[in-house]
C-alpha cells in the first residue's frame, strides 16, 4: 500500500520491496548476504585468449646459455635433486581387470574403510584378495 503522493513504481525500485528470490539472485555471488566484495583495480589482471599474458622470463637469455652453464646452474640449485633411477630393470605390471558389482556390507564396516580416506574400495579389494590368497594356500598339519 503506497502512501499518498507516492507512486507504486517508486516503491518497487526501493530495496525493501524486492521479492526474496530476486534479492537472493543478486547476492548469490557475494561473500556476505547483500554485501559486495571490495575490489582493488590495481590487482586486477585482464587476460584474453586473443592476447595472452606475457611472462617475466627472459627467453633470449635462456637461449644464450650453454650446456655447461645450465649444468652448473642445476648443480648450484639446492632444490634440484639428482635423479639416479635405473629404469632398465623396470617391469610393466598391468593390474587385473576390475568387475563392477553391487554388494551389501555392514554400515560400520563401510564407515571404517571410508574414514581412512580416498581409495576405500581399493583397500576393501586388498582385504578380500588377502583372504582369497590365505584360503588358496595348502593347509599345514600339526
Amino acid at each position: 500500500m503506497a502512501k499518498s503522493g507516492t507512486k507504486s513504481s517508486d516503491i518497487s525500485k526501493g530495496g525493501k520491496s524486492r521479492s526474496p528470490a530476486r534479492s537472493a539472485a543478486r547476492s548469490a555471488g557475494s561473500s556476505r548476504h547483500g554485501a559486495h566484495a571490495a575490489t582493488n583495480d590495481e590487482n586486477i589482471t585482464i587476460v584474453s585468449r586473443d592476447s595472452p599474458r606475457k611472462g617475466k622470463t627472459d627467453w633470449a637469455a635462456v637461449d644464450a646459455l650453454t650446456d655447461e652453464e645450465i649444468t652448473q646452474a642445476v648443480a648450484n640449485d639446492p632444490d634440484a635433486v639428482p635423479l639416479d633411477v635405473d629404469w632398465s630393470d623396470a617391469v610393466l605390471v598391468i593390474p587385473p581387470k576390475k568387475q563392477a558389482i553391487s554388494i551389501r556390507v555392514d554400515e560400520d564396516v563401510l564407515n571404517f574403510f571410508k574414514k581412512e580416506g580416498d581409495g576405500y574400495q581399493r583397500r576393501i579389494n586388498a582385504v578380500l584378495r588377502s583372504y582369497m590368497q590365505q584360503k588358496a594356500k595348502p593347509k599345514k598339519r600339526a
